[in-house]
Formats: C-alpha cells, structure tokens, sequence
C-alpha cells in the first residue's frame, strides 16, 4: 500500500508534463498561424514575433523537463499569460465593411419587402469573358415570393471530390432564376485560402446573382466542375428558405462577420437555414464537412429524385459537357441549357 501512495504523485506529475506539453505545443502553432495569416506586424515584423514566440515556447518546453526557468508553477503561469495576451488580440479583430474589396463583393446586397413583393438591390449580373475579365452590372430586381416554383442546389468542384462550393437557386414562374452564394469576401489584393479561413483573414458575403453570372463564371470561366441538383422542397418551406436568406442580410447589415473554412461556411450555413425551416429535423451528416458529397447526403434524405442512382444523377446533373460549347448565350438560354435532362423540382 505504501508503494501504491508514493506512485501516485509520480504519475500525477507526469499526466500533468504531458497535458502541459500537448498545450504549448498546440497553442504555439495555433497562435503563429495566426499571426503568420493576420501580420500584425507587417511581413517582417510578425516573423520576427513568430520566431521569438517559437523561441519562447521552446525554452518553456526544454526547462520544463530539465529544470525550471522560474518555478514549474510559474512557467505554466507566464506561458498561459502570455497566451491569453494572444487570444486577446486575435479575438479583439473585428470584421469591417469598409475595405478596398474585389469588385466581384464590392456592392453589398440589400432590399425591400412589401408582403411577399421583394425588391433585391445590388443584384450581380457580371458579363465574364473566357479570359476571367468581366463587365460589372449590379442590378435591382422584384420577386413575388408566392411565384417560386423551384429551389436547386448547386455544387461547384474546385478542389477535388471531397469540397464543393455550394450555391442555391430558386425559380420563379414569372422571373429568371434567382441565385444566392455565401463567400468570401476578398479585398483587392487577396487571393483564396482555406487555412486563411480558419483564421480571421476573411469577411463573410451574401451574394445574389443571376445564373447566367455565377454558375456561368464557375463552368466556363473558372473551369470548376459545377452540378445542378433540383430539389424536392413543400412551397411554404422554400418561401421560407428564401426569407432565411433575408434574414442573413439583415445580420450582415447589421453586424459584418468572419468566414470561416469550417463553421461558417457556404455549406453550413446553408444547411443551418434549411435546418431552421424544415418540418423535420435534419441530421448532421460528415457530408456536411465534406461538402463535395453533399448530393449524395439529400439522395439519401430523399431531397433529390430517388428513382435515379446517383451515378445518373452525377452524369445528368454535370453543367461543364452542356456548356461547353456555348461561349455567347443570354441569361434565359445558359438557365434553360443547365436544366436540360433533369427533373423539375418538386414544389408541393
């Protein structure tokens, strides 16, 4: 017994070196991203306060276990504070609207409602060309709720199998397609990147877009591999998504926010509306995360035609083969073109 009682500090004291160690470890790459991504400093500034932070967490880490730069107790002290120091700073940035934006989110979306007339302002209906330049048009565009016949789901493939963008659009009986797309918004200077992402680098934007500009860009611009996948949906429920959509502008008005490559992304907030107007509860599916396979999820919810397979579906839904060809086509023809050989949604 007297054996047993003197392990026990001993173990105790070793669970603790390695909870400590896996913290300053994690914390210490976590925190250099972060300022590697933001440069707070400028280039060279925050790689000198990258290095002197690797520095500083190394020593912490080789005193630790051979001796002690002050005390144990007071080096996990001064490491945690200065921690918090960091987390201080990278929670205290604030998203902001006025920066010098790309032009393609340069305009923010606003409207008006009147009962179920909508009037969208600053409605994108670029003209790209196959160089990736484009005209800029931002239009305003009315739209009767209770005219919806239709909600798709588009995913756009630019890195693989496993990630998609996700855009969706809605039909309407009496007005073209109408297609919203959560990005990033990027400034002048910025390029895309997913670890970005998850650090601060981006403001979210809610874009409103003809077809004939967003998915356009995407399969014939851009050359991402792009499907359309008409979606069963009750009518109530898909008024009730597109109102979800101005709700999100109005918190965007509001209060500008962060995206994030995992939380908040074009996926997940996508599925957090279709969650809120949904009858039934919607489970959450890796599928989720691994945007790339959300078609196969809604087969699965039967939310896309069961009757076809999805390898039918993945041949029917494909936009690249059908477009191809087309280089001068006007709104209403690249919409009809991509629905070619599909379904109609179902509006009950």
């Amino acid at each position: 017994m007297q054996n047993t009682s003197k392990a026990l500090p001993a173990w105790s004291n070793w669970i603790l070196t390695v909870i400590f160690s896996l913290f300053v470890l994690i914390s210490s790459i976590w925190l250099g991203l972060a300022v590697w991504i933001q440069q707070p400093l400028g280039n060279i500034g925050s790689i000198v306060l990258i290095v002197l932070w690797a520095l500083f967490s190394c020593c912490v880490l080789g005193l630790y276990f051979s001796r002690h730069l002050i005390s144990k107790p007071a080096d996990i002290l001064l490491y945690i504070f200065a921690f918090l120091l960091g987390l201080f700073w990278y929670f205290s940035l604030e998203a902001r609207q006025d920066r010098e934006w790309n032009p393609e989110v340069a305009k923010v979306l606003s409207y008006e409602k009147q009962g179920n007339l909508v009037t969208l302002h600053n409605v994108r209906n670029f003209d790209w060309k196959a160089n990736g330049s484009y005209i800029e048009r931002w239009e305003t565009r009315q739209f009767d709720l209770d005219q919806i016949n239709g909600v798709n789901i588009v995913t756009s493939y630019w890195m693989g199998p496993q990630i998609a963008h996700t855009l969706v659009s809605f039909d309407f009986a009496n007005q073209k397609p109408l297609t919203f797309s959560i990005e990033i918004r990027k400034e002048k200077t910025e390029d895309f990147s997913a670890i970005g992402g998850f650090f601060r680098k981006f403001e979210l934007s809610l874009v409103a877009s003809d077809e004939k500009d967003i998915i356009y860009t995407r399969s014939n611009t851009r050359g991402e591999q792009v499907y359309f996948f008409p979606v069963n949906m009750p009518k109530a429920e898909a008024k009730a998504l597109f109102e979800e959509y101005l709700l999100k502008v109005d918190e965007l008005a509001k209060q500008p926010k962060w995206y994030n490559t995992l939380t908040s992304n074009c996926t997940t907030l996508v599925f957090d509306m279709v969650q809120a107007v949904s009858k039934q509860p919607l489970p959450f599916d890796y599928r989720l995360i691994a945007s790339g396979y959300l078609p196969n999820y809604m087969h699965d919810l039967n939310a896309i035609d069961p009757s076809l397979n999805m390898q039918t579906w993945y041949a029917r839904a494909h936009v690249n083969p059908k477009v191809k060809s087309f280089q001068h086509m006007s709104s209403e023809q690249y919409s009809e073109i991509i629905r070619n050989g599909l379904p109609k949604p179902k509006i009950d």
